[in-house]
């Protein structure tokens, strides 16, 4: 999934009236009278109202650990696969069942193993009529499933735990908006690396992904790519990597503390390879929600990328919990949206 990248960074990263003229010989009382059924006629119905920013209590965990068991049921997602590519139609008929735009975007890049085919979601909720040239908020996620690992791997945190809550922040965020920023949902696959990672292994979708930002001139306009993965073990463990915008890093922290998990939130000790470093190598804040401690005890990771990768070891509070965060986190950068996080690049 993710290949850590022992960095020596210091800790520093921390209500109409209506104005008649009456008939001639009119009596008072009839006057009064048409006055008032005028007035109850003619009363503007109420405008709906329209939320100022999302509520996280809106999130339902549940729902969302049903878009990790479907996905989980779909079977291997491994890239390049007809596996993926299934997956994939799935992700897009779920965003377009949420009234979402939502498109596949294939292509082929080169592997070890030669070119093969990948296949990015795309869904997009557009910011509210009025908001001129909004700024963009990114959610990721990669899809795809770690090949070689066995008939048995479902890849049940890694990767469908992270999409599966992907899901349910779009159909919230869209029945909730439109917001003053669009927002968008990338799917990314071909994440997971065949032998090693490279420039021509691993990362694929989100290497296309951040190249067709630079490309359509969004990235100038992005407020932040937030990238989340293995989010849905049952003692979930957020550790955020050093080697990310660091604004956004404190903005998810910040989140956390409102949301009251602070406690679940760390800061790694270096940095973390994963889909979020193409964005920043292109300019474009970015930072991951990872827990990268899933194993058997506290501060192993013996189930990742094993057949022990599995539903069980999932929790709808642990979905819950990474997508409040993300939400607030979302929330805040609306609020500062004038100001577009300082990136370095890594």
């Amino acid at each position: 999934m993710i290949m850590p990248i022992w960095l020596q960074i210091p800790p520093s990263m921390a209500p109409h009236g209506v104005r008649l003229a009456p008939a001639r010989g009119a009596s008072l009382c009839a006057l009064l009278l048409l006055l008032a059924g005028l007035a109850a006629g003619c009363r503007p119905a109420p405008s709906p109202t329209r939320a100022a920013a999302p509520d996280p209590a809106q999130l339902d965990a549940g729902r969302a650990l049903e878009e990790v068991r479907a996905l989980v049921a779909l079977g291997a997602r491994d890239a390049g696969t007809d596996g993926a590519r299934r997956a994939a139609l799935h992700l897009a008929g779920r965003l377009r069942a949420f009234g979402i735009q939502a498109e596949i975007d294939g292509f082929s890049d080169g592997t070890p193993e030669g070119r093969k085919p990948f296949w990015n979601v795309i869904g997009e909720c557009p910011a509210r009529p009025g908001a001129g040239e909004a700024p963009w908020f990114f959610f990721g996620s990669h899809f795809d499933t770690k090949s070689g690992l066995g008939p048995r791997f479902e890849g049940a945190n890694d990767s469908a735990s992270s999409s599966g809550l992907l899901l349910e922040l779009a159909r919230g965020l869209q029945a909730g908006g439109p917001w003053p920023v669009n927002i968008g949902f990338l799917f990314f696959d071909g994440e997971e690396c065949l032998r090693e990672y490279g420039p021509a292994d691993g990362l694929h979708g989100s290497r296309r992904a951040a190249r067709q930002l630079v490309k359509d001139g969004r990235a100038g306009r992005t407020l932040a790519v937030l990238v989340l993965d293995m989010v849905g073990d049952r003692n979930l463990t957020v550790t955020v990597p050093r080697n990310g915008t660091p604004r956004l890093a404190a903005a998810l922290f910040r989140a956390a503390a409102a949301e009251g998990v602070r406690n679940r939130f760390s800061l790694m000790d270096g940095g973390l390879l994963d889909d979020h470093v193409p964005f920043l190598k292109a300019g474009i804040p970015a930072t991951v929600m990872i827990d990268f401690e899933y194993g058997s005890a506290p501060g192993r990771n013996d189930y990742w990328h094993t057949e022990q990768d599995t539903l069980d070891k999932l929790s709808a509070d642990s979905l819950g919990v990474a997508g409040r965060v993300a939400i607030r986190m979302l929330e805040e950068l609306m609020e500062t949206r004038g100001s577009r996080p300082a990136q370095s690049r890594p």
